[in-house]
């Protein structure tokens, strides 16, 4: 299954023989489903079937949906005059001026005022139709448009978590080796001062036991190694990762943190640093995804 990003745009149009309708969406992320209509009044009839359709579409985002008309090509402003509103307005100002003895005249011109003009709502039922038809567009052009950024950031998160495993596996080949470098100094240490301090030995030894084993990372390392395994299965599933990205690298943070607190070593501190920098870089590119 595709990954989407929740940025994007589309558009769609829909034409019958009197008006032209143009719906444009656009949309970043946000953690949960917000939308806002910017319309005529004339299509809030049909917002409740539009959000529908948005929703069966889209689970995650931020949506700012523009709906709007406008006269068909080839039709002229004489083609919008309302002759129902013409002939009234005739009958109510003959009335008006024969009682008061006076002369009519009226330029043509003068009924091409928007007064005069077909309203929208008068075709309303092919108006909403027309809308549907261009919503239903406009959300096909986003879906492609989230899916083209979503493969994107895919291919960057993925460049991340290599770099991520690049650091990681040179801590993994430390792991063992620095603990015998760290004991083998303590060792050292006793023997330079053991004379001096009149120190226990058997009691030394079991004191560096104790610290050697607070400063085990295998523990940490393979939680790392397991949920590895789970970042590259959310990915290849596709779908809806968003959520389970931003949780992962929480717990990837968990234990990068708990391996650099542990360690002394100046290597290990210095992966650990760019492990954490992959990290944000990952977080940051999944808060855009679904």
């Amino acid at each position: 299954m595709a990954i989407q990003s929740m940025t994007g745009f589309g558009k769609g149009e829909a034409s019958g023989d009197d008006w032209v309708i143009t719906a444009e969406i656009k949309s970043v992320n946000h953690r949960f489903k917000d939308l806002r209509f910017k319309m005529s009044s004339l299509f809030a009839p049909i917002e409740i079937d539009l959000k529908s359709k948005l929703s069966e579409v889209f689970k995650r985002g931020s949506f700012d949906i523009y709906i709007n008309y406008k006269k068909a090509e080839g039709r002229t402003k004489f083609d919008d005059i309302d002759e129902e509103k013409v002939k009234y307005f005739l009958g109510k100002i003959s009335k008006m001026v024969k009682d008061q003895g006076l002369d009519l005249s009226i330029s043509p011109s003068e009924f091409l005022r928007q007064d005069f003009y077909k309203d929208l709502d008068d075709t309303s039922e092919e108006s909403f139709e027309l809308a549907k038809t261009a919503f239903s567009n406009a959300l096909v052009s986003l879906k492609e448009s989230r899916l083209s950024e979503g493969e994107k950031m895919l291919k960057v998160i993925k460049s991340h978590k290599e770099q991520f495993e690049k650091h990681y596996s040179v801590i993994t080949g430390l792991a063992d080796s620095f603990q015998g470098s760290v004991e083998e100094r303590l060792r050292k240490r006793f023997q330079d001062f053991s004379e001096d301090l009149n120190v226990d030995e058997p009691r030394f030894l079991q004191e560096i036991v104790y610290y050697l084993e607070k400063m085990d990372v295998h523990e940490e390392i393979n939680r790392i190694a397991a949920h590895l395994e789970k970042f590259e299965s959310i990915l290849v599933s596709g779908g809806e990762i968003g959520r389970q990205l931003d949780f992962l690298i929480q717990e990837l943070n968990r234990e990068t943190n708990t391996i650099g607190s542990k360690s002394s070593l100046k290597e290990i501190s210095d992966n650990v640093v760019q492990m954490k920098v992959q990290l944000e870089k990952i977080r940051e590119q999944g808060l855009n995804l679904e």
